[in-house]
């Protein structure tokens, strides 16, 4: 597979509609900026990267991706710092990712060159959609699809990568609860639940829609095999705090590596919290919930960053958490939301400038 570098071509909008946008109140995901990325894998080679402007797609019925489900995605965010200056968050860490899962999936991965001149072109054509202050982002999509038409069950020979940008203000709001899966699972042994493959999301779906039903917000999902230990909380990474130790679940082949897990960890570790990276059981989330050794639950992820969970349900019962006001959850996402802002000093490098 060739990887030589190709001209990036811009085509830009001849008028921006930002200022149909009411940035005052965005849904999340349902507005986008003015342009967007493209690049089409054909002839065994990645053609010619280009910027358009944001719009509709034309794609054969046939295509791949809607019979065969190949499709893989990421999830970053730009920011804007006081003096206007954009910032993303460990971009390198998602290009990895959508690489691997592209791997599991039979996608070609896609050139980091291509992948950065377009990722900062596109901000810096976009750049007016980044507002500052703490809570406002251009949430960043970066996906691939299965573009060759055709129906036969093998993996395509032509594929489209793409990003796409939606100005966004928190994720999550209100108070969340969530109930413990019992017979669904999120991912199995074997499978792609590491990746961000399109599917994994799908299958997430039915689930937490029966646990919405019973006044939850998401689900813990659980192991496959026995459903006695906890995986992931929604879409999010899940943290469980018992007593002053930060316990999170291994990565695996069900579990998502995230960037926010990451972060989340090596902070912990910084401010001298102890952390566990091991198996957590539902028998042990409940005893610590019975005893109060169960001092928080709270979920990571790109659009959440941290998102407290108050309380869970489990086989019937419900258990509310008596959170302690200077929080795990509190301290470091404050902590994060300062290095992703430019408002602390960014010890990791982290930061990565959008010129």
């Amino acid at each position: 597979m060739s990887t030589s570098v190709k001209q990036l071509r811009v085509d830009k909008v001849s008028k921006s509609k930002i200022s149909e946008v009411n940035f005052e109140n965005l849904p999340f995901g349902d507005v986008f900026s003015d342009h967007m990325f493209i690049c089409v894998f054909k002839n065994g080679e990645w053609q010619e990267p280009r910027i358009q402007p944001y719009g509709p797609l034309s794609i054969s019925p046939s295509a791949k991706v809607f019979h065969y489900g190949q499709a893989v995605f990421e999830g970053m965010k730009a920011y804007k710092d006081d003096e206007g200056q954009v910032w993303l968050f460990r971009p390198e860490e998602n290009l990895k990712r959508i690489n691997k899962s592209s791997k599991r999936l039979a996608i070609p991965e896609f050139p980091e060159s291509y992948f950065f001149d377009g990722l900062t072109t596109l901000l810096q054509l976009d750049k007016e959609w980044v507002k500052p202050g703490i809570g406002n982002s251009l949430y960043v999509r970066p996906f691939v699809i299965a573009s060759e038409a055709g129906i036969k069950a093998t993996p395509a020979e032509e594929y489209t990568f793409m990003i796409i940008c939606s100005p966004a203000q928190s994720y999550y709001g209100g108070e969340v609860r969530v109930q413990i899966a019992e017979h669904y699972s999120r991912a199995a042994d074997g499978g792609f639940g590491y990746t961000k493959a399109a599917g994994n999301y799908a299958g997430q779906f039915y689930p937490t829609q029966l646990a919405q039903e019973e006044g939850y917000q998401q689900v813990i999902w659980t192991d496959a095999q026995s459903h006695e230990y906890i995986e992931e909380a929604g879409t999010m990474n899940v943290f469980v705090r018992l007593g002053n130790t930060l316990v999170t679940c291994p990565t695996s082949d069900r579990i998502l590596d995230g960037v926010t897990r990451k972060s989340v960890i090596a902070l912990a570790e910084a401010h001298g919290i102890k952390v566990e990276v091991r198996p957590i059981k539902v028998s042990e989330l409940v005893a610590g919930a019975k005893s109060g050794v169960l001092k928080e639950i709270f979920g990571s992820g790109t659009a959440a960053v941290i998102n407290p969970i108050l309380g869970f349900g489990y086989k019937g019962e419900r258990y509310e958490l008596n959170v302690p006001e200077k929080s795990y959850a509190g301290l470091l996402k404050e902590e994060l939301i300062n290095i992703q802002y430019n408002r602390s000093e960014d010890k990791f490098g982290w930061r990565y400038p959008i010129a």
